[in-house]
């Protein structure tokens, strides 16, 4: 027999299963992790300390970066303690926007969770199939805000403008005939209301062929089932929020147990796990996305029914329209203060959290009365998941730690803030 020895080895800093630049130092027992201890700071840029020197309405686009793949979520958090701070409430049509859109932030989180995933521990189709719906999701970011991923969507008060009227369509092109162009732009030859509906009629067909591919694949139940196992307990000691708390058996959920904005109104189910294992956090994961859906659903028929504004009408908190600023001087006064000056806040401390795809993200937020944050702190979800990485690989092996790492749904630009 060859003697084994144990020794030391670095996963990382760059590979397939982290969203950013994560290094693992394991000690290994031949293949199997004895211990292991991850590395953060590769990515720092320093987010909660650039807003304390930007005014509060210049560090929304901040927000967006921090976790790159649920962009909108992470500026509901922050919009949500701004306004907490000014004791202002959003019309109610920008609050259905909003949880439409998170809805359609954490599918394209999942999708893109899924796709990933998939792909890390050895299922290829899957990536494909993900990012076909994302692509259709990306198209109603870029309607809202003219950017696919970056929004700046939401602002302390309501969002940036109501829904667009009309969606943008193909143009025709050498790879396609013009009947193959009329077919693809069937669906965008309405509003963005139509086509995310359109969109919603669909998905339940699509998540159907994710868990074709998946759910009973006996390589894929392999690579997942017991692996990375959390007790309902250690779950809750160690700060798990989101999926990871909801695989574990624990139905916990802010957009349940702490309602904001208009989740107390929609109609939708909260997914538990049983074993806690990365196969019931896939199944959790899944389902999400079919609830999401319904609750698009509901947001879209109340939205069509229901038209109104979209922003408060207080021009020190909210631009004035482009109409008023061009021939008003007042009006030009409020825009170029606004965007230069910004507002000062309250003094005065906060903390608003919201459903994350990931967890709960919380904005930590102190006023001084100044125009720009004293403090943020953000509560970032994979945080604390990522501490339980040592605890969650202990005695797998080697190729278990991609589907552990994966399981978690980690992006880095929140974690090195």
């Amino acid at each position: 027999m060859a003697e084994i020895r144990n020794y030391t080895m670095n996963f990382g800093p760059q590979h397939p299963a982290a969203h950013g630049v994560l290094r693992v130092i394991m000690e290994m027992d031949g293949e199997v992790i004895e211990r292991c201890d991850p590395h953060i700071g590769l990515l720092h840029r320093g987010t909660e300390k650039l807003a304390e020197s930007k005014p509060f309405n210049q560090s929304i686009g901040y927000m967006d970066r921090l976790d790159y793949v649920s962009m909108m979520c992470n500026e509901h958090a922050y919009v949500m303690a701004i306004e907490k701070m000014l004791g202002i409430t959003p019309p109610i049509r920008a609050q259905y926007i909003r949880v439409m859109f998170d809805e359609i932030t954490r599918i394209l989180n999942h999708c893109m969770w899924l796709g990933a995933h998939g792909l890390d521990i050895g299922a290829m189709t899957i990536f494909l199939y993900c990012f076909r719906e994302r692509e259709d999701l990306m198209d109603c970011y870029e309607a809202v805000s003219g950017a696919r991923m970056h929004a700046t969507y939401y602002r302390p008060g309501g969002v940036y403008r109501d829904l667009p009227e009309q969606m943008p369509q193909y143009d025709k092109t050498e790879r396609f005939t013009d009947e193959e162009t009329k077919q693809r732009n069937q669906e965008r030859s309405g509003s963005l209301l139509d086509f995310i509906d359109a969109f919603t009629q669909r998905f339940p067909g699509y998540v159907d062929e994710y868990e074709t591919l998946l759910s009973d694949n006996r390589i894929w139940k392999q690579r997942t089932v017991d692996i990375g196992i959390v007790t309902p307990e250690r779950a809750k000691a160690l700060g798990f929020t989101g999926p990871m708390l909801r695989g574990s058996g624990i139905e916990w959920d802010l957009r349940r147990k702490q309602p904001y904005e208009v989740y107390d109104q929609l109609d939708f189910d909260i997914p538990v796990g049983t074993n806690g294992d990365s196969y019931d956090r896939y199944l959790v994961r899944v389902e999400e996305m079919r609830q999401s859906n319904r609750i698009i659903k509901q947001c879209v028929s109340w939205l069509r029914s229901n038209p109104g504004s979209v922003m408060i009408d207080d021009h020190k908190l909210a631009p004035p329209s482009r109409e008023h600023m061009k021939g008003d001087m007042e009006s030009l006064i409020h825009h170029f203060k606004l965007f230069t000056e910004g507002y000062c806040v309250p003094a005065g401390e906060t903390y608003a959290a919201i459903e994350h795809p990931k967890g709960e993200f919380g904005i930590y937020l102190i006023s001084d009365g100044a125009n720009k944050p004293y403090r943020i702190k953000i509560r970032a979800p994979g945080y604390a998941h990522l501490a339980a990485l040592n605890e969650m690989s202990k005695g797998h092996m080697l190729a278990d730690m991609v589907a552990i790492i994966g399981t978690q749904d980690i992006v880095f630009g929140e974690i090195d803030r």
